[in-house]
Formats: C-alpha cells, sequence, structure tokens
C-alpha cells in the first residue's frame, strides 16, 4: 500500500448531461437524429473519465425537458451540461432547470473545424450548427433569473463519423484541447460541493487566543458548505493515546523514517536539534492516536489547537502533533494549526481537486530574488515536497507551549496557487487565490516549511492587492495554476472568488 494512498478518497461528481435538437427535424432529415445522438455518446465518454455521467440523451419538445428535469432529480446531480447539438427552441430547454436546480453549463461544441461549402446540405449543416440556438437560451435564462455558462470550441473528434461531408478530427486542434480542458475543470470543481457536503471536519481543542481573522460561526460554514463540524476534546485523543500498542508506534515510525529525512543538529538555531529517540517514539506514538481518532469520528479534515497548562499532560500531548498532521494530510486529511477552519476548508478544496494544499502563511519577503516565502510551523503537505522533508527536534514552539518535532520543507519549483478561505463583515465565506512560481530558492533551517513563491508583480505590489481582500492570514498553497479552476468551484458553492 502507498503510504500517499487516501484514507477517505474524495468523492466523484454526478454529473447531467443531454442534447438538444428540434424534432420536426428527425422526419426532415433521416440521420440526423443519430448522428446527434453518437456526439452526445462521444462527450459521455469523456466525461466519464472525471465523474460519474448521467446522460438523458435528446431533449426535443418542452415536454422532453420537463421528463429530463425531473429524470436528472432522481439521479442527484451536482452540475449539468446542455450540449447544444442542433438548432432548439429555448422552451425546450428552460424546463429542464426550472425543475433540476443544478447550475448548467451550455457546451457549444462544433464537430468541425470549417464546413464543405461546396458539398453541404441543410442537413449537414444542422450538425454543425450548435452555437444557433445558444443566444437564445442565454436570454430566457437571464430573464428566468437562472444563472448559466458556456463553454465553446471544438468537439474533438478522432474519427470523422459516417455520412459526414466534411472532415470531423478535431482532437489535436487547439480549439479543441482548450475546449475540453475546460469541461474537465467543471467537472473537476463539481466533485468540491458534493464531497464538503458528505465531509465530517474535526474541530478539536479551541483557536489560538486573539486570532480574531480565524475565529468562525460552525453554523455559517455548515450553511454554505454542507459540511458537518464535529467538535473534540482533547481527552477524545487521549483515549486513543491510551489504546496504542508498540507495534503500531513501530510501524509509525518505520513510515517516518521512509517519509522524512531525520535532521541533524540546526546549523544556525539552537533551538532546532536532531529529535531525540524520545522525541520521535512520543511523534509516532501520538500519529498513531491521530489517525485513529480520524477513522472513530469519520473525519475528512481537522482543524487544531491546544496550549495546555504548563507542564501538563495535554501540553505535551500536543506537543506531538505535527509530525502526525503532517501524515494525515498526506493522506487525504488536511489538518489545519491553530484552530483554523477556513484554511482546514482550503486545504480540503486543494485535496479533493488533486493539487495538495499546504498550511502556509507569510513568513517573510526576498526583495533580492523578488520572493514572499509561504510556510508555517506544520503541518506539510508531504505529497507536494521538494525531496524528503526534515524532522527536527524543537526546543520550543515559537509563540506557543511545549516542545516536540517539527517539519522543514519547501514545495517542489514550479506552478503554484495560493487559496484563502476567508470570511466577509456580512458573514459569507469568500475565496482568494493568487497565481506564482515556487522556485530553488534558499530557506531558513530552523524547524519551519518554507516555499519562496514569485508572484507575477513585485513583491510590495502583490502584497497591497492581496492585504486589501481582508483574507485570513493563513492559506492552503497548492501545486499548478489553479485559478481558474477555483473560481469554478467558487461559482458552484455561490462563494465569492477574488483572483489576485
Amino acid at each position: 500500500m502507498s503510504l500517499l494512498q487516501p484514507i477517505k478518497p474524495p468523492r466523484k461528481a454526478r454529473i447531467g448531461l443531454y442534447s438538444v435538437g428540434l424534432r420536426a427535424y428527425w422526419d426532415q432529415f433521416p440521420g440526423l437524429r443519430e448522428r446527434l445522438e453518437g456526439y452526445g455518446k462521444f462527450i459521455e465518454g469523456r466525461l466519464s473519465g472525471w465523474a460519474d455521467v448521467f446522460n438523458f440523451g435528446l431533449v426535443d419538445t418542452e415536454g422532453e425537458g420537463r421528463r429530463a428535469g425531473e429524470w436528472l432529480n432522481l439521479r442527484d446531480v451536482d452540475l449539468v451540461f446542455c450540449h447544444a447539438a442542433t438548432y432548439s427552441t429555448s422552451a425546450t430547454v428552460l424546463p429542464v432547470h426550472q425543475i433540476n436546480k443544478a447550475p448548467v453549463v451550455f457546451l457549444n461544441l462544433q464537430p468541425t473545424e470549417r464546413i464543405n461549402y461546396e458539398a453541404t446540405t441543410t442537413g449537414e449543416w444542422l450538425a454543425h450548427c450548435g452555437a444557433c440556438p445558444v443566444p437564445e437560451f442565454a436570454n430566457a435564462f437571464n430573464r428566468a433569473g437562472i444563472p448559466f455558462r458556456v463553454v465553446n470550441g471544438l468537439l474533438g473528434l478522432a474519427a470523422t463519423p459516417a455520412g459526414s461531408l466534411t472532415n470531423e478530427i478535431t482532437h489535436e486542434r487547439e480549439e479543441a484541447i482548450r475546449a475540453w480542458l475546460e469541461i474537465r475543470a467543471w467537472a473537476q470543481a463539481a466533485a468540491v460541493p458534493r464531497t464538503l457536503r458528505h465531509s465530517r471536519f474535526g474541530f478539536l481543542g479551541n483557536t489560538y487566543s486573539g486570532m480574531l481573522d480565524m475565529y468562525s460561526d460552525f453554523t455559517m460554514i455548515q450553511a454554505q458548505t454542507g459540511m458537518h463540524v464535529e467538535v473534540l476534546e482533547m481527552c477524545d485523543l487521549d483515549r486513543q493515546l491510551q489504546s496504542v500498542t508498540a507495534d503500531e508506534v513501530a510501524r509509525k515510525l518505520a513510515e517516518v523514517r521512509e517519509m522524512f529525512e531525520i535532521s541533524g543538529d540546526s546549523p544556525s538555531d539552537p533551538i532546532a536539534r536532531r529529535p531525540t529517540d524520545e522525541q520521535l517514539e512520543w511523534s509516532c506514538r501520538v500519529a498513531a492516536a491521530q489517525e485513529k481518532l480520524v477513522r472513530e469520528y469519520d473525519l475528512d479534515a481537522l482543524a487544531y489547537y491546544y496550549h495546555g497548562a504548563p507542564g501538563g499532560a495535554y501540553e505535551k500531548l500536543q506537543g506531538g502533533f505535527i509530525v502526525g498532521h503532517s501524515l494525515l494530510t498526506a493522506r487525504g486529511i488536511p489538518c489545519s494549526g491553530e484552530g483554523d477552519l477556513k484554511t482546514a476548508v482550503a486545504m480540503k478544496i486543494c485535496d479533493i481537486l488533486g493539487t495538495g494544499g499546504s498550511f502556509s502563511e507569510i513568513v517573510v519577503t526576498d526583495y533580492v530574488d523578488g520572493t514572499i516565502l509561504l510556510g508555517h510551523d506544520g503541518p506539510f503537505h508531504i505529497a507536494i515536497a521538494e525531496g524528503k522533508p526534515i524532522l527536527r527536534g524543537m526546543g520550543l514552539y515559537h509563540g506557543k507551549q511545549g516542545t516536540g518535532v517539527s517539519v522543514e520543507a519547501k514545495v517542489a519549483p514550479g506552478p503554484v496557487t495560493t487559496l484563502n478561505v476567508t470570511q466577509t463583515g456580512d458573514g459569507r465565506l469568500k475565496l482568494i487565490s493568487g497565481e506564482g512560481e515556487s522556485t530553488d530558492g534558499p530557506i531558513m533551517r530552523i524547524g519551519n516549511t518554507q516555499t519562496p513563491v514569485r508572484f507575477r508583480e513585485h513583491p510590495d505590489a502583490y502584497l497591497t492587492r492581496w492585504f486589501a481582500e481582508a483574507p485570513t492570514h493563513h492559506c492552503a498553497l497548492s501545486v499548478g495554476h489553479n485559478a481558474a479552476l477555483f473560481e469554478k468551484v467558487g461559482q458552484l458553492l455561490q462563494v465569492r472568488h477574488a483572483r489576485l
């Protein structure tokens, strides 16, 4: 079994699909209906690689539209693609979405890059005029107060179907590639609300006292995302700790030695030293208890913080948190420190989309390299690390109580995107994302995660725009340029998205 195998894989989106046409055409132009249904089957096949697809087939009257809406309701779809296969009246399409309330995306995917002007018949033209009804759909939906999106481009066939009078091999054209990248992004984004609606986020302990940006209204978060917040106590974790066996500790220690490099003393910081055998054993014992807690309460993510009374048992217990929470984060259970529930949501969004999502804040600006270092004292998303993360024994956790083992690591160089989940003054969640490049620049050797990120403008200009959006001071650091994907997530969650 891979050490990065998810404990709870994200749910696939349930995608509805139907094609539209005009019933009067079928007797007038034999073979047209079957040809359009073939295009719909092609779309279904490609979508099936990213989601569970429910294809109603052809909708060609308003009565069939009503039946399609009821049919899609029974399939509990998260998103509907309406394939504009040929001309159809808006009265045919509108009832589908007056009955089924899932978000809708119109697909204007022309089968050919250019019709055969000399040989084309009316029936042939009708197989290629998918754009024709889309303005009518847009007008009707706007007046009905139903949001919609449109993907324009080429269908992307790899072979021309029998009976076609023109070339329909378009899969290598940029217009097809671009369209299918956007369709795939919609299918991926639709998995986020479905997974969140079925998620249980643990909240262990409390929020770091005085961090006003991070205080959360659990009811507000459930109302806007559908996720449940399970409030946990340190005694719940301590109960799990008492049941950990020597074999379980040994297995965790083997995981740790495979996934981390055990450091020597930091050459610069006297509080960051080689972890002692006792520190490693304790971190592994706590890590085994943390995984037991996740499994008992069926958690999908965890926000945590606890300082405990000086010298108390819970102070020692929380001192062992970072290693185990990094292991959980790498296996699809994002863990955010300091009780930051909103950043746990950001990390979970990134994880559902397969883009990582490491717990981060602004560390320092490097004006020589033009980068902003993003990181924290843990946990770290091991799956997106450059090489093996380093474990260092910490004589103290700055700003917190206790001692233990911390993670020193950086995200691999390449495209990255930050994602904040913040809360506005009127109580609404808000997404903020910014794209940049992680670099191979230097980092401090102090037992903290740090990734130098070069954004698309001077650090001061970027920070000015970032701060103006009133973010929380934590964010999730994801791999890839994902702002357009996060924007789709925001639309499907009905949450505002700001792109820096």
